[in-house]
């Protein structure tokens, strides 16, 4: 976890709307030089009646921004059990801007480093109990999934449904498939939809998780297949964005095409057994 307080969130508004000002000189000086034309400025907003000036909205902006920033931060940290008060916050940047803190520098820091420490517990405690949670939803659902008309369970957990075998030749490591699939968490949440995007993925076979390597070779082209794939063979105990640790996958697959690798370039077929770095998520 990224440290959260080591300056001010203030100072890092600030500091990010002067480090925008630099980039722009920067591009500005790199243009002349090479006697490009300058990229127009972009124009100002109008100034809301709100305000007498330019430079009164643009200090209004800076401190909603600063604020929304703050009440999200509250929000992220009342999920892992710590409710700070809204009011201690507003009046602390309050008196920090009237120079009358009630707390000394020394004592900002070691009170905010001891609730830096008090957050990374509370989060790796919640990823703990999050873990062991999919963990056992995860393996209802394969349970459940088992007992379907047409499912198989193969030696290394997988579970698959075909739909349509399709025809030809099934692919191998070697291969490189199109398909287009929707992917889902056990609980029926999507994280990935090809359909949806409107564009199918193309992959080499050996170059997935597990659970895709082993399950498309149970179809050929023009076939259909629901993958349900334990933790083992897709992100295991870490996981990743948008697919949290010890998650059961489910993905509903259709082989669109299916293209042999030139024949210097295949390699030997062995399983896949490293946790390859990438599923139909992230290619």
């Amino acid at each position: 976890m990224k440290s959260l307080f080591n300056v001010t969130l203030l100072a890092t508004t600030m500091a990010m709307a002067l480090s925008a000002t630099q980039v722009m000189a920067a591009d500005t000086a790199k243009a002349a030089e090479t006697a490009a034309p300058a990229p127009a400025a972009a124009a100002a907003p109008a100034v809301n009646s709100a305000f007498k000036n330019e430079d009164q909205q643009s200090a209004y902006a800076l401190g909603a921004s600063l604020g929304r920033y703050m009440d999200n931060s509250l929000k992220e940290q009342e999920k892992l059990g710590i409710k700070l008060d809204k009011e201690q916050l507003i009046s602390g940047v309050q008196d920090a801007f009237a120079d009358k803190s009630k707390l000394s520098d020394q004592e900002i820091e070691q009170t905010l480093q001891a609730f830096e420490a008090r957050v990374k517990a509370s989060a790796q405690a919640k990823m703990e109990k999050d873990a062991q949670e999919n963990a056992a939803k995860g393996q209802a659902y394969r349970d459940k999934f088992a007992k379907e008309k047409g499912v198989k369970k193969t030696e290394s957990g997988l579970l698959y449904q075909v739909e349509k075998p399709g025809t030809g030749d099934a692919p191998k490591d070697s291969d490189t498939v199109v398909v287009n699939y929707k992917g889902t968490l056990a609980d029926g949440t999507e994280f990935d939809n090809s359909y949806t995007r409107g564009e199918p993925l193309s992959f080499r076979l050996d170059g997935v998780i597990p659970g895709w390597t082993e399950g498309l070779k149970h179809i050929k082209k023009g076939g259909k297949i629901t993958l349900v794939i334990p933790p083992e063979l897709a992100y295991g105990k870490t996981g990743v964005p948008g697919i949290p640790a010890n998650s059961t996958l489910v993905f509903n697959v259709e082989l669109l095409d299916v293209k042999a690798a030139p024949k210097s370039d295949a390699k030997a077929e062995k399983p896949a057994d490293d946790g390859a770095e990438s599923g139909a998520k992230g290619q």
